[in-house]
């Protein structure tokens, strides 16, 4: 082997020692930064989503509900009936409504649709402002007596009435005759 193979061999062999150095050094790097997200990041807020709800505490809990004054933006808080009963197809509901509390943070309107078909609104709400409360409800379309299961979709907007975020809620109507 000559000066020069050696000389060769050598800049290939320190080539390789810098490449593994460098390797090392951003392993440790990106291990430290895992372990600095990890040891630093906000713990995940904790809500009632592993409360189980009975007889025994169903006062405490709807007790604690009505203490929390705040709804975060882009929630919303539904108050209403679940069950709207009508006299005929096209009556005045006797007992449906909607109330926009006021610690909701923004005006809601929603739509109402057939479970079996979300592509037509049988019935479409104004916006309800904050604080405002939705009754005397009329279906858009008159529907036969009967049973119905439904969906009401609402509809969070700005001040601009553009939608931030959407909510779906189950809804009986019940027409009489």
């Amino acid at each position: 082997m000559s000066t020069a193979d050696l000389n060769q061999s050598g800049k290939e062999g320190g080539k390789k020692t810098v490449g593994i150095v460098i390797l090392v050094l951003v392993i440790l790097v990106l291990a430290g930064v895992i372990i600095y997200l990890l040891a630093f990041r906000e713990p995940e807020k904790e809500g009632r989503r592993n409360e189980v709800i009975t007889p025994d505490n169903v006062e405490e809990v709807l007790k604690q509900m009505e203490e929390d004054e705040f709804v975060e933006p882009g929630y919303y808080t539904v108050t209403m009936n679940y069950d709207w009963h009508f006299a005929s197809g096209n009556a005045v509901s006797s007992d449906a409504y909607v109330e926009n509390m006021v610690e909701n943070t923004h005006a809601v309107y929603f739509d109402l649709f057939l479970a079996s078909d979300e592509e037509k609104a049988i019935y479409k709400s104004p916006v309800i402002p904050v604080g405002s409360r939705l009754q005397d409800i009329a279906l858009d379309t008159p529907l036969d007596a009967g049973t119905y299961d439904c969906v009401a979709v609402y509809h969070l907007v700005d001040d601009d009435q553009n939608t931030i975020s959407t909510l779906r809620v189950t809804v009986t109507v019940i027409v009489e005759g």
